[in-house]
This record gives structure tokens, C-alpha cells and sequence, in this order.
């Protein structure tokens, strides 16, 4: 039997969320069954990852996340070339432009199966009501003109399934993860900042993004410092964000405790040095952060946002705060810092709900199944 072609198109070739997820799929496919090629523009983490694990790559050198409509029009050239030239059977896009420009082109060449991936809708974000508008318009476009659309949370289903015309087309698969081979707690510290000397770590794995919420963080950390000297808040990641989060943190005199170490490669493998981890975010969809904390066994102190409540029952696998009201955020972290038996118990209740939730044999099956059946858009469960 000929084997499946499925190209995944994705607009940024860094390695967040949407990537994390393309990647995993794209590595984990059955090798007899499918040949997979990934399609992506700017960024090269992505890209150097997949052909590490000898998985073909088409660069898309026009295609960027920021509107400009000179390297828009490109970019529809080059997916419709990339598109016609491999002609998959199934076309699997993320992220929002991927989303719009790839369901176009595939509607145009008809091709059999188109698949999107909702990882969040950018409506959610802090926008004006007239850029809402014209986003939330332009993802039901996009749905509506793709075959099959994959929301990765309950949260990311409902919000899109109250558009006319789209309920039958939406189907809910959770993101998945797998094992991780953790480095021990001194190890992790060692590798990731040495110089720090306070024992106690409260920190997270995150993009420097307005999204992430870190400044919530640091001002929970300004409540909590005096009283807890040996606490230190740790950052690991970079983004657009760092001078406007260094100047926060320069403002409150907490260059000695709270770091921004920038990015580090693999660096859930680190998540042990951490003694409290958090995800502070204005708005999330199905993260990734909080299953690696859970399967790491620590204590999990995060916002309500979007997919997270869905990954974290609050008092029982973790803690659920509004972040906005930091002296509430910092009043979590001070429970969990005098409370080591509760800290284990939620560490131990989150991991065992990763490993029977949300393993990434599951995402496969359940993706797998979409690539191979026929489609007739029934709306259907699938988490």
C-alpha cells in the first residue's frame, strides 16, 4: 500500500507550542505509512530539529508572523507552488496565517483533506474591539474552508463552535507528551545558573511575551521577597519582552533575585531545579509547560487561562490563581513554600494525571485516525 503524504505547514520555524506539536507529529508518524514533509518560514530551530531527525523540510524564506503585504503576496506564491508541487493527501496547517493562506490554496487545487490546528485564537489576546472583530472573522474563514479543524483544549472548542456553520467541521484532540529523561535538582541548577545561591526556586519555562503574564510574576515576587530571602524567581526563555520585564526588575532592586536566564536547549530536562513551577499567562490555549512540570512532580501554581484548568484541577493537581491579583499569586506561592507535604502531594497527583491524560501515544492515534478514515464532518469527541 502507497503510503499517505502529509505536509504540515507552519508560519514560524521557532519552537513554541504549534511547533512542539508539528514536530512531534511529524517525528512520531509510522515511517511505513506516511511520508512527511514540513513546510515553514522565518525561525530555524524548528527547522534544524526535523533534519536532525532526517525529516524532509521546504523553506518558505517570505513567509513571517507580522503583517506586510508585499511578503504576504509572496508567500501565497510560494505555498501555492509548494502545495501543487507535492500535492498531499492530507494537508495539515497551524497557526493562524499558515491557517488562512494554506486553506485557500488548498481549496484551490483540491486538495482531498485539509486540516487545521486552532492552537489558541489571537481574539483572546489585549487588542481593540475592531482588531477582535476582523480576527475572529478571519479564523471562521478559515475553518470554514478547511475539511477537519483539531481544537487542542475544550476551552479552544468552545470558543470557536459558537460561529455559525462550523460545529460539524470541529473535532477536540489534546496535545500529548512524552517521557522526559530529567536531570536530578543540583544538576539541573548547575546547568542552568551555577551562580545563583538561594535554595529554594520558584520559576518557569516560558517566551518573553506580554501573553506569559511574567510581570504578574514579578510582582507576586516583590510581595514575597522580604519575607522568604532564600527564594530566588527564575526565568527560562527569551522573547520580545526581556527590557520592559529587566526594567521591572530593576525597578523593585531584585537583580539578585530574579533571573532571566534566556533560552536553553531542551530545557524541560531542567525542570527539577525548580521547587515551585508557575505559568502566570493573560491567555493560553492546551500548554505544553504544565504537563512537563506535572511529569517532573513539582507543585504547579498557574492562571485560570484558557486550556489550563483542563490540565490542572485546582487544590488537587495543582494550584489556580488569577494572576492580575498578584498579592493572591504571592499568597499561593508563601502556602506552598511553608507546606513541603502539599507541594509533594500536588507534584505526585499531576504526574499521574499527565501519564493516564494526556500521553502523546494518544495525540497520535486519535491524528492518525483522522488521516486515514474518510471524513464525513460529524462533530465528535476525541479527548
Amino acid at each position: 500500500m502507497a503510503r499517505r503524504k502529509i505536509l504540515y505547514m507552519i508560519t514560524k520555524g521557532n519552537f513554541g507550542g504549534a511547533q512542539r506539536y508539528v514536530f512531534d507529529l511529524a517525528t512520531h508518524l509510522p515511517k511505513d505509512r506516511f511520508d512527511v514533509t514540513v513546510a515553514c518560514g522565518e525561525g530555524q530551530t524548528l527547522k534544524e530539529k526535523l533534519r536532525e531527525a532526517h525529516v524532509r523540510v521546504i523553506e518558505i524564506p517570505s513567509l513571517q508572523r507580522d503583517v506586510n503585504i508585499w511578503k504576504d503576496i509572496s508567500s501565497f506564491f510560494e505555498i501555492t507552488s509548494i502545495i501543487r508541487r507535492e500535492r498531499p493527501d492530507v494537508l495539515h496547517l497551524n497557526s493562524s496565517k499558515m491557517g488562512g493562506l494554506g486553506a485557500l490554496v488548498g481549496r484551490l487545487l483540491g486538495i482531498p483533506k485539509i486540516i487545521f490546528t486552532g492552537h489558541g485564537w489571537a481574539f483572546n489576546e489585549e487588542r481593540n474591539i475592531f482588531s477582535k472583530a476582523v480576527i475572529a472573522s478571519l479564523h471562521w474563514l478559515t475553518i470554514l474552508l478547511c475539511h477537519i479543524t483539531i481544537a487542542v483544549s475544550r476551552r479552544v472548542e468552545d470558543q470557536i463552535t459558537r460561529f455559525p456553520f462550523v460545529r460539524d467541521g470541529v473535532v477536540q484532540i489534546y496535545n500529548g507528551i512524552d517521557t522526559i529523561k530529567f536531570a536530578g535538582t543540583e544538576e539541573a541548577r548547575k546547568k542552568l545558573a551555577p551562580r545563583i545561591s538561594k535554595n529554594f526556586w520558584i520559576g518557569t519555562i516560558s517566551e518573553l511575551h506580554k501573553n506569559k503574564g511574567l510581570d504578574f510574576l514579578i510582582e507576586a515576587f516583590v510581595r514575597l521577597a522580604p519575607n522568604y530571602p532564600n527564594a530566588v524567581c527564575v526565568v527560562v526563555g527569551e522573547g520580545e519582552e526581556r527590557r520592559r520585564l529587566e526594567k521591572l526588575i530593576e525597578k523593585h532592586h531584585l537583580s539578585n533575585r530574579v533571573f532571566l536566564l534566556g533560552s536553553v536547549a531542551d530545557a524541560a530536562q531542567y525542570l527539577k531545579a525548580f521547587d515551585i513551577f508557575t505559568l502566570t499567562s493573560r491567555t493560553e490555549a492546551f500548554p505544553y509547560a504544565p504537563m512537563e512540570a506535572g511529569l517532573a512532580e513539582l507543585p504547579v501554581v498557574a492562571s485560570w487561562a484558557g486550556g489550563i484548568p483542563e490540565i490542572i484541577t485546582n487544590g488537587e493537581s495543582g494550584v489556580l490563581v488569577d494572576p492580575t491579583d498578584t498579592e493572591m499569586l504571592s499568597r499561593a506561592f508563601q502556602e506552598l513554600i511553608q507546606n513541603e507535604k502539599a507541594r509533594n502531594e500536588l507534584g505526585k497527583n499531576l504526574k499521574e494525571k499527565i501519564e493516564r491524560e494526556f500521553s502523546l501515544s494518544k495525540i497520535l492515534e486519535k491524528t492518525i485516525r483522522l488521516y486515514e478514515n474518510n471524513f464525513h464532518p460529524t462533530h465528535q469527541k476525541m479527548a
